[in-house]
């Protein structure tokens, strides 16, 4: 793989990983629509650290405050928050570890096409039904474990982690900005874990350092602007602008699949 290659698909890891928009759906879309050689699972662990140091890095302070009052104060807002994680953590873990076999079955751009403009739907109807009135602090375990659950899902290409956890999210009133911080926070052991989980593979096959250090180092910086821009954009804005996006790209994915066959 050539560097420029590997800071494309850090490019799209870093905005696509943070963004409801699914990073799955694109890593799987980008060698299909330009002809180039799937990246194999090297590439997946160099961009999954990638933005497991992006999240980590912009929630540095919060998760030592959130993991010091979790085993010291764990009746505090703080504590009882960092238990509702671990408890979210749990669905999505499993369900990656038991259902990482079965990612192929998915890989089918016509069904990631569908599914892109569907849960754009989904997306857009949860934001819009949501009451925005309740705050990070006040999600709870009840919500917890129903967001946690709902991440079963985002293995599936054009589901999208932080777009099904949202829209879940959206929909049980709790505020955009709660949300996507709660969604970023609880993303943080689900990608590192991924990359971990992968990296077992990595000395059986031989690895390009520049590529890997190059897609390592554009995910973590564009995934660290991503989330930023997020957090500070959905203070005013609604998700709208990413089930527009949604439906253009997932169309164009049908139309070009369609065409080429």
């Amino acid at each position: 793989m050539s560097i420029i290659q590997a800071i494309i698909y850090g490019i799209v890891q870093g905005v696509t990983e943070f963004l409801p928009i699914s990073s799955t759906a694109h890593l799987t879309l980008i060698p299909w629509i330009f002809g180039w050689q799937n990246p194999g699972n090297v590439f997946d662990v160099a961009l999954h650290f990638g933005t497991a140091i992006a999240v980590i890095a912009f929630f540095f302070r919060d998760w030592v405050r959130l993991i010091a009052a979790g085993f010291t104060k764990p009746k505090t807002e703080d504590g009882r928050l960092f238990w509702f994680l671990v408890i979210a953590t749990v669905p999505g873990a499993a369900s990656g570890v038991a259902l990482d076999k079965y990612m192929g079955t998915f890989s089918n751009p016509l069904l990631i096409g569908v599914l892109l403009i569907m849960m754009g739907i989904v997306l857009y109807l949860c934001d819009k039904a949501g009451k925005s009135d309740i705050r990070l602090e006040e999600v709870g375990l009840k919500r917890s474990v129903v967001i946690g659950i709902s991440q079963v899902l985002a293995i599936i290409p054009g589901v999208s982690r932080s777009g099904i956890t949202m829209s879940i999210g959206r929909a049980a009133g709790i505020d955009r900005g709660s949300i996507a911080k709660f969604t970023f926070l609880l993303s943080t052991p689900i990608i590192l874990g991924d990359a971990l989980y992968h990296a077992k593979d990595l000395s059986s096959v031989h690895i390009d350092a520049l590529p890997f250090v190059a897609a390592v180092a554009t995910a973590a910086i564009v995934g660290f602007l991503s989330i930023r821009f997020l957090l500070n954009y959905l203070k005013t804005k609604s998700l709208l602008v990413f089930t527009v996006y949604r439906f253009i790209f997932g169309a164009f994915v049908i139309v070009l699949y369609l065409v080429r066959t």
